[in-house]
């Protein structure tokens, strides 16, 4: 199979291929690593190759709905069984996971073929994907651009055609973001949906959850499929739905009310572009017989990023001291950046903490009522176009005098200091609309509808109701065929 052919086909095209007989694992996989040689140097997303393993396992006896299809992994909670999960962090790089994760176990199972992990920020705490200890991954279309965070590798690798559908993880906008740097679509599934085990029950309170990324809406509805299903160590039943996710990507939305909106939640601005690609969508909806008008959630976001933010500086504190007792690094193996989130996280009170926790309750129940009104929200998923790579670095003077703050112990001062806004503005100022989803436990997809005059890729957000992938799927199959993305490929 050359390499044009190769790149034609989606996941689920390569596996009815293969189930066929008309091209073997083996040729898949190698279509797929020519691709990533030819361009790995250019875009950096495979950080941790596997082709020996995956050239063992394309050999063997594969089944399932993917059988034979190659694929690629989030370097980030999606362990690989006998090989380190770096999370972007040089310390965890050595560290070699004891079992697969859930997740990569039932993708083992669906007959997938992983032949590399991809790169990701440290901890997956930017929307970007720039970790030290790897080097920044870049955005095919684009490559002085990010691909966005934290699943920015996977996204450059399906964006420069290496996979069709790769893994990734949502806990702040990772899916999305990503998606929509790439052009690529990116839905993360509801609370509670998808399994995290067996090292945790939940990640971040049920916040961050996995999934895929993908050039077309029927590949994440068919890895849905995979995916979904109970975890006996998990913290709650997760039956599986009376259909598949499949089936209902297949059918006609109906007639959806839509309200959009497209004003930052931090207050900070938003580039014409992002406008007018929630704009373009509207008109698009309108013309396919949906009911679409501009609308507020009532929800008090500005509370509801510095509520999100509390709880995350707390994990990434989390993440590190448990990087430390397994490893046995020091605080030099951390980027300053997440030493200081650590920091903060730690300066963090017990009350305080549990008080944002509680405020997430009333965050979730202003959208369920925003949802009584309107079946979907609409908004950009990026406030401007994919940021330039080291455009988001810290300034050297508020890096000196971080480390100043750090080195006297003094994170309740850190905390308390335009050091850490400045921090907060210059890298959520960017991607401001993602968090609502994450902390209220919505389902909510990112639409690669719009290209920038400069032809770089800007996708639109779309949160829906808890339950309502099925929804979503629907209208994002009923947008691709009206407005077909997946053909498409980049300058590369």
């Amino acid at each position: 199979m050359d390499q044009p052919e190769y790149r034609s086909y989606d996941a689920v095209g390569l596996a009815e291929l293969v189930a066929k007989g008309e091209v073997s694992a083996s040729e898949l996989l190698e279509a797929a690593i020519a691709r990533a040689d030819a361009v790995g140097a250019r875009i950096n997303a495979i950080v941790r190759p596997m082709y020996e393993i995956a050239r063992e396992r394309a050999r063997g006896e594969l089944s399932g709905p993917f059988a034979g299809v190659p694929f690629l992994l989030k370097d980030l909670g999606q362990h690989y069984a006998g090989l380190p999960t770096s999370a972007g962090n040089r310390a965890l790089a050595r560290h070699p996971q004891p079992a697969h994760a859930l997740v990569v176990q039932r993708w083992l199972d669906a007959g997938l073929v992983p032949f590399g992990k991809t790169n990701t920020p440290e901890f997956g705490a930017k929307g970007i994907t720039e970790p030290e200890v790897f080097g920044p991954t870049r955005n095919p279309w684009d490559p002085t651009r990010t691909p966005g965070g934290s699943s920015g590798g996977s996204a450059a690798a399906v964006a420069a055609g290496i996979v069709p559908v790769a893994g990734a993880s949502d806990g702040g906008g990772s899916i999305r973001i990503p998606a929509a740097c790439c052009g690529l679509f990116g839905l993360k599934p509801g609370r509670g949906l998808l399994p995290d085990g067996p090292d945790v029950g939940e990640r971040l309170h049920g916040a961050a959850v996995n999934g895929v990324v993908s050039r077309t809406v029927r590949d994440t509805a068919a890895m849905l499929d995979v995916l979904v299903g109970p975890d006996p160590g998990g913290p709650f039943p997760t039956p599986r739905p009376p259909e598949s996710f499949a089936e209902v990507a297949r059918r006609d939305p109906g007639r959806l009310r839509i309200g959009f909106a497209t004003a930052s939640p931090l207050g900070t601005p938003v580039d014409p572009q992002a406008v007018a690609a929630v704009e373009d969508a509207a008109a698009l909806l309108d013309a396919a017989g949906h009911d679409v008008e501009p609308a507020s959630t009532g929800v008090d976001e500005r509370g509801l990023a510095k509520d999100f933010l509390t709880m995350w500086f707390a994990a990434v504190a989390a993440e590190v001291a448990e990087a430390r007792a397994v490893t046995g690094c020091g605080v030099d193996a951390f980027e300053l950046d997440t030493r200081i989130m650590a920091a903060v996280g730690r300066a963090t009170s017990a009350p305080t903490y549990i008080a944002a926790h509680d405020r997430w309750n009333s965050h979730t129940r202003r959208l369920a009522a925003f949802h009584e009104r309107y079946d979907l929200l609409l908004t950009p998923t990026l406030a401007r176009p994919p940021v330039r790579i080291g455009e988001l670095a810290a300034p050297e003077a508020v890096a000196r005098a971080s480390r100043v703050l750090l080195r006297a112990h003094a994170a309740g001062l850190l905390a308390r200091t335009n050091v850490l806004d400045t921090l907060i503005d210059q890298n959520l100022s960017p991607v401001p609309y993602t968090q609502l989803a994450n902390i209220t436990g919505r389902p909510a997809m990112s639409v690669p509808l719009y290209r920038t005059p400069a032809g770089l890729p800007l996708g639109v957000q779309f949160v829906g109701p808890l339950g309502g992938e099925g929804r979503l799927l629907a209208l994002a199959a009923q947008l691709e065929a009206l407005r077909p993305w997946a053909d498409r490929e980049p300058p590369l």
